[in-house]
């Protein structure tokens, strides 16, 4: 994780560190891979959707910690837990977060952590107005009153009346049930009374709170009820005590593919004149491994025919093991099958490599089985094959496994078909 920081451009400051708590800094970590990310949803790059799950990871890690047991840091963790997964469209999950807040008995320490509002990815229209007029109404005083800037920050909300509101809603997002329609339904401790009862209870609210607080009033004549089981927080804790690192895997595996293009890009650039070059090999690959065999076969296809009758067949894709999690089980056990038998093979590029050609081959025909097309259409790919097999040298042994591999798929389909 601190390794991704850094590639990411997040500093992660020294490993030892002497007066604050593990958690605490846990929790500094997660809060500025928040700040760095882009308020425009639409606008976020992979580098930000990698970001928001590094922020997930420390803030995760910080729950883990046994000095995380402290209200403050507990229940902030979990506030900013349900703020990315709302954002992300994960409502179920963002609730589950905020009843861990809601639910905590301990909130004598909460005030000495809360949210704080610059932090927070684009939430909802009611946050930014609130925040908006937290800082027009400090510009307003100050100037009225002719004092200097106040020091305090008016861009922040106490945590537990900031879980209740983002748990409304997602109650109202996911349309939850209407009181009318709850008969069968114990009401919670959590819906829009309780957050009226928390703020006229707290002694010293903060002015986001209050403005908040007013926003909620929208909400009374359309009260959401949750049902809380037997157990919940004690399931709950559970449940959530660490992060599923396959959204990060992908997202890593999407911006390699992307730095990738981006190399494909800048050689076909610079050598373009002297050698052709296809810069879409990787995104069909990745396409191809997503399940988007439309995609792959449209790409793979424009690459075959600018490639097939090239001078040169200088590109190549070396199937080097971190490739392996793009590749398909066919030409890993090619590949591998080719090293057992040959170990000298390993330093020998030729034959741990496939060029641009053959590659885009062997996507082009694995496309066109899965999505069952025509004889006829097999027909010209077989033809595509037979010239590349031609085309490349007898040496180059993981090219000719791959197109004849492809070959024989090709011609069983093709017979296949014919006879039925």
């Amino acid at each position: 994780m601190d390794v991704l920081a850094v590639l990411v451009g997040q500093s992660v400051g020294p490993r030892r560190y002497s007066c604050r708590r593990s958690s605490e800094l846990l929790l500094s970590k997660a809060a500025s891979f928040m700040k760095a990310v882009d308020d425009r949803p639409k606008s976020r790059s992979t580098v930000d959707l990698i970001s928001i799950e590094l922020s997930k990871a420390y803030l995760y890690r910080a729950l883990s910690r046994e000095d995380s047991d402290s209200g403050s840091i507990y229940c902030l963790a979990n506030a900013y837990l349900a703020v990315l997964y709302y954002t992300a469209g994960q409502y179920e999950t963002a609730i589950d977060h905020c009843t861990l807040v809601t639910t905590s008995h301990d909130h004598s320490q909460c005030s000495s952590h809360v949210v704080q509002g610059e932090l927070l990815p684009k939430t909802d229209d009611n946050i930014d107005i609130v925040l908006g007029l937290a800082v027009f109404y400090q510009h307003v005083r100050t100037a009225a009153l002719n004092q200097q800037e106040q020091t305090q920050h008016v861009t922040v909300f106490t945590t537990e009346l900031f879980a209740h509101y983002l748990h409304i809603k997602c109650l109202s997002v996911t349309k939850c049930q209407q009181l009318s329609d709850t008969t069968d339904f114990q009401l919670s401790t959590y819906d829009v009374q309780s957050c009226a009862e928390y703020i006229t209870e707290v002694q010293h609210p903060f002015l986001a709170d209050i403005i908040l607080w007013k926003l909620l009033n929208g909400f009374s004549k359309h009260q959401c009820v949750y049902k809380q089981e037997f157990g919940r927080h004690m399931y709950l804790s559970k449940r959530h005590s660490a992060i599923n690192t396959s959204e990060l895997v992908e997202l890593l595996q999407m911006s390699a593919v992307e730095h990738l293009t981006q190399y494909r890009q800048l050689v076909a650039r610079d050598f373009g004149s002297v050698v052709t070059i296809v810069t879409t090999d990787f995104e069909a690959l990745y396409a191809y491994k997503r399940g988007k065999y439309q995609l792959c076969l449209q790409l793979s296809t424009q690459n075959v025919h600018t490639l097939l009758y090239d001078v040169d067949l200088l590109n190549i894709i070396m199937i080097y093991p971190e490739f392996i999690q793009l590749l398909d089980d066919d030409i890993v056990s090619l590949t591998a099958l080719g090293m057992i038998a040959h170990p000298g093979y390993r330093n020998r590029s030729c034959y741990v490599a496939a060029s641009q050609l053959t590659l885009s081959l062997y996507l082009m025909t694995q496309c066109q089985l899965k999505l069952r097309h025509s004889v006829i259409s097999l027909a010209q790919t077989l033809d595509y094959i037979k010239v590349a097999r031609r085309r490349h040298p007898v040496d180059f042994s993981l090219n000719q496994l791959i197109l004849k591999m492809i070959l024989r798929k090709a011609l069983a389909y093709v017979t296949t078909q014919t006879i039925t």
